[in-house]
């Protein structure tokens, strides 16, 4: 039984914040164009249903507007096909709601992440650790934290890209967040305050390690 659409003030409210989000990830250089999507939970219910609010497919974040942001049911399917089409990476944002528990999921493509991916790419991921930083992630209470980002090869293939997050998402123990190839990071949360502040935590290490990188003598 499908589950009834979304209050509409609920959605509104995902769709003031997902949009606030959006601007201010693109002023930092993290979804440059029309690159990266977000996502919050409206709604779950049993057996897998869930209603997602979610960025339309294409739209430059610089100048996102509220009624570009969409719901989809549990089989990304949009309510209002009208107002456009969803993100293509729907599929994946489910996958991660699904496997991690996530009440938000956000990508961006920021150029550190972008770079690292495809850096430490054969490596299947690499670690972080000693950074302060690290702190910021949920449960993490040390910087002695070792964090292990995993990064999945990019595919234009959706089906097949969620199915490598849920791999990853399977053989992780406790993670944040991944990388896709030449393509970006995905984290999450358990609501979007939390996804939100992964976002800055995650795209703050990717850098120092990125720039802490480039110091190192060439061999």
């Amino acid at each position: 039984m499908p589950l009834p659409s979304t209050p509409l003030s609920d959605l509104r409210e995902a769709a003031d914040e997902l949009v606030r989000l959006g601007q201010g990830f693109y002023q930092r250089g993290w979804m440059l164009g029309t690159s990266g999507n977000l996502s919050s939970v409206l709604t779950r219910a049993g057996e897998g249903s869930v209603r997602l609010a979610i960025t339309a497919s294409s739209i430059e974040k610089g100048r996102m507007r509220t009624d570009q942001i969409l719901e989809v049911d549990e089989n990304g399917r949009a309510s209002n096909q009208e107002r456009g089409r969803p993100s293509a990476e729907t599929r994946v944002h489910l996958e991660v709601v699904r496997m991690a528990g996530a009440g938000a999921v956000l990508h961006t493509h920021s150029v550190w992440g972008t770079a690292l991916s495809d850096y430490h790419g054969d490596a299947g991921g690499f670690w972080i650790e000693g950074y302060e930083m690290l702190k910021g992630l949920d449960g993490v209470t040390t910087h002695e934290h070792r964090e292990w980002l995993p990064i999945v090869e990019n595919t234009q293939d959706m089906t097949l890209l969620a199915e490598r997050a849920r791999s990853v998402l399977a053989a992780t123990p406790r993670p944040h967040g991944f990388l896709v190839r030449l393509h970006g990071l995905y984290t999450w949360g358990v609501d979007l305050s939390t996804a939100a502040r992964h976002v800055e935590i995650l795209e703050f290490l990717l850098e120092a390690v990125g720039r802490r990188r480039m110091m190192e003598p060439s061999r």
